[in-house]
């Protein structure tokens, strides 16, 4: 099996509503957010490739436009949005345009990490 995977990043900010007092994510506060979306093929393209990495750059269009520097929990119309949330989101519109996909990877710090993988 072949796999790639191509990284995005993009900022924004969110609260998780309904949390115990004092849960420091109940609070307004934002992440420098990493998506990596997974690719995966038994054969290649005819040009080698299990997708042309250009043709990612869809996924970079949307987050860039739909995401970066905005409030999550307006974007999702939803009180919750929480990285395992945003993995499954991610890797759902990405199936729509590349069947390869395989799984979405988010980060909200350098040592956390959500994955859809269906």
């Amino acid at each position: 099996m072949y796999r790639i995977t191509k990284e995005f990043a993009f900022c924004a900010s969110h609260q998780l509503v309904g949390l115990p007092e004092g849960h420091q994510c109940g609070r307004l506060h934002g992440h420098n957010y990493v998506v990596v979306v997974e690719l995966a093929s038994a054969t290649l393209n005819a040009h080698g490739f299990v997708r042309d990495y250009g043709e990612l750059k869809a996924l970079k269009d949307y987050i860039d436009t739909t995401f970066d520097h905005r409030h999550l929990n307006e974007v999702m119309d939803d009180d919750l949005v929480t990285a395992e949330k945003l993995a499954r989101h991610f890797h759902d519109w990405c199936a729509v345009l590349w069947p390869e996909v395989t799984a979405v990877r988010v980060s909200e710090t350098p040592k956390t990490w959500a994955e859809y993988r269906p």
